[in-house]
């Protein structure tokens, strides 16, 4: 009994240690972000879990994910807006989660990076729930009204107003029953708000979250059961091919052998075009992941590139006269000689390689990196396993070299 009237937290990082004092949960947070990410507002995708166990909190998990960073700072790296966008579409992403749009109410809504991530991935409407915060900080003579009343950027689910504790009441210790009561009472003695209030504050926004997580849940659990029945069949048909196997039968040995090289061919060439049957949700890899490399991270840095206008006019004037030599150099030419154009645009061009040489070994990393995924199927032959990595992975280095070349 005194364990579950008892309140305290567990961390994955430290397992079997229970932190009763959230103060110390609040430094071990601090502790294992500086840890994971640097001292110097540095991010990462790897989560810190955290479990709470309390006879006053309800059944929910929260995956709390940062909010989108425009201007890199400290030791952030130049294409930080990209990467966080990239983390937050991993998650909420996922058809059988649920999205709280978190928007401050003394923003724009209509420029809410929180809404317009969740219409990309949810434009029905159907996994989104809008939560306005920072009611109490609005200017003077202006209310959320018409947003909590779900009139101004209407929601299937709507939108719940909450109060949070100021960072001046964080540092003056101010508990949560005190906040909670601080909130309550704001919302029963605002004239724009005390007509709503049964359906504001942080306790309705807790028994909503569990309500519909539990709806949500009997929704999407049909779905997966189907999921679930449809690889147990596929299994037990595998199985079935493979009842009557002989080891000792060299026929056999050889079929297997050309099966699971074909399996393995097919694997890779599925993770390649994005067509597998089962989808990573947490990080962008094999034919997505190049295609990124492609089409985002190539054009990035040629964007970095250093351009100096005013030196290549000099050039392009050296490049000229000195093709002309002795001769008189025309101001009326139309055309730059075939010559000049040829010597300047070389140049340029062997900028391009650096960035190109780049991408290209980032591609073929990642053509390794979906070999190994794909050969985990042949887990079970350890040396099949080996000798197909290194015969695949001597190809695609065979080949890079071949494109560095070529570059």
């Amino acid at each position: 009994l005194l364990i579950f009237l008892t309140e305290y937290a567990e961390f994955l990082h430290c397992k079997g240690k229970k932190f009763t004092d959230f103060d110390e949960v609040r430094q071990e947070i601090e502790v294992e972000t500086d840890r994971v990410t640097g001292m110097n507002k540095g991010i990462s995708s790897v989560p810190i879990n955290l479990r709470i166990y309390s006879p006053h909190v309800l059944s929910l998990t929260l995956i709390d994910l940062p909010g989108i960073t425009k201007v890199p700072v400290g030791d952030q790296p130049p294409d930080i807006e990209q990467q966080i966008r990239d983390m937050i579409m991993q998650f909420i992403s996922r058809e059988n989660c649920l999205i709280l749009a978190v928007t401050p109410a003394n923003t724009d809504l209509a420029n809410s990076d929180a809404l317009k991530l969740a219409k990309e991935v949810d434009p029905q409407g159907l996994r989104t729930i809008g939560v306005i915060t920072k009611l109490d900080l609005m200017d003077e003579g202006t209310d959320a009204r018409e947003v909590l009343e779900n009139k101004l950027l209407p929601l299937r689910r709507g939108y719940i107003g909450v109060v949070n504790r100021s960072q001046k009441d964080i540092d003056g210790k101010k508990d949560i029953k005190a906040a909670l009561l601080a909130e309550r009472k704001f919302f029963l003695s605002h004239p724009s708000y005390r007509h709503m209030a049964d359906r504001m504050g942080t306790p309705y926004l807790q028994k909503v979250l569990n309500q519909q997580l539990t709806n949500h849940i009997r929704d999407t659990l049909p779905a997966f059961r189907s999921k679930l029945q449809s690889q147990l069949l596929s299994i037990e048909h595998e199985v079935e091919v493979y009842k009557n196997f002989r080891p000792e039968d060299p026929t056999r040995k050889t079929k297997a052998l050309l099966q699971m090289v074909q399996q393995f061919s097919v694997d890779f060439e599925k993770r390649i075009e994005g067509s597998g049957d089962q989808v990573d949700t947490l990080e962008l890899s094999g034919g997505a992941k190049i295609n990124r490399i492609f089409h985002e991270r190539f054009p990035f840095e040629l964007v970095k590139m250093e351009f100096n206008e005013k030196e290549l006019r000099r050039e392009i004037s050296y490049a000229i006269k000195n093709i002309h030599g002795i001769r008189q150099v025309l101001p009326t030419g139309l055309f730059t000689p075939d010559m000049a154009f040829e010597a300047i645009v070389k140049k340029q061009i062997v900028k391009l390689k650096g960035p190109c040489l780049k991408s290209v070994d980032l591609v073929m990393q990642e053509l390794i990196n979906t070999v190994k995924k794909c050969t985990k199927k042949l887990a079970t032959y350890p040396r099949l396993c080996e000798e197909t990595e290194r015969i695949v992975a001597g190809y695609i280095r065979e080949r890079e070299e071949k494109t560095k070349d070529q570059v």
